[in-house]
């Protein structure tokens, strides 16, 4: 059964979980934002030990590659790029978009209209937000983007009834469109995460170390102070 190290801190809250054949079995999180740096080691740590684990048995770790915090995505990047490297163990890349639209199709409401897309979006500040919109089964409809949302971006965007995830949904919700809308107010989370991790893991999609590097969408963004 695979054992998965998983570490996120790509956006406010920052997780460290270890799964166990696709369920998580023990997990930390840090809401403080400037501090996952310093987090993220001693997590680790905490979590081998409550599970008695050697960290030579994890079989791979698997990172949030973005988009999201400039500063986040660079120390969760590596931090577990260094653990791959020091236990030769796969990396596994995740996006945090998907994992958004993942969240929300278990959030569907059982009324939705049919055919209908995910709007997965992440605050980039003033307008803008980094996007991508994924059908019913999570394939990707619209590639990952900044986007600059004005009322005609936004109507080009919403042709069939769409569900929308994410911390960007607050600069949408007032902007008239002629589709359904549907504004969830949920983020992803660990389990989401695994998920999409098994499903690279079973299909031997790994990172090359030497490549792999955060999707920023754009040069740099610092996550907004509440």
């Amino acid at each position: 059964m695979a054992k998965l190290l998983i570490i996120d801190t790509a956006l406010e809250e920052a997780i460290v979980a270890l799964s166990k054949d696709g369920k998580i079995i023990a997990e930390l999180t840090n809401k403080e934002t400037h501090s996952h740096a310093n987090f993220i080691q001693v997590a680790i740590a905490q979590l081998l030990a409550t599970q008695q684990l050697d960290i030579k048995e994890i079989d791979a770790i698997a990172v949030t590659l973005g988009p999201g915090s400039y500063t986040g995505l660079r120390v969760g990047l590596a931090s577990a790029k260094g653990i791959a490297y020091t236990l030769q163990k796969p990396l596994i890349g995740l996006s945090t978009l998907s994992a958004l639209a993942f969240a929300a199709i278990k959030l569907v409401p059982k009324e939705m209209e049919q055919p209908f897309q995910i709007f997965s979006m992440i605050d980039a500040r003033r307008m803008e937000i980094f996007g991508a919109i994924y059908d019913a089964a999570c394939n990707p409809i619209l590639p990952e983007q900044a986007i600059v949302l004005d009322e005609s971006k936004w109507n080009s965007l919403i042709h069939q009834p769409t569900i929308c995830i994410g911390n960007g949904i607050t600069k949408t919700k007032e902007i008239k469109v002629a589709q359904k809308v549907i504004f969830l107010d949920a983020m992803y989370t660990s389990q989401e995460l695994v998920e999409m991790a098994m499903i690279k893991w079973n299909a031997g999609h790994f990172e090359d170390l030497a490549y792999v590097g955060p999707n920023y969408l754009k040069e740099v963004y610092i996550i907004p102070s509440k």
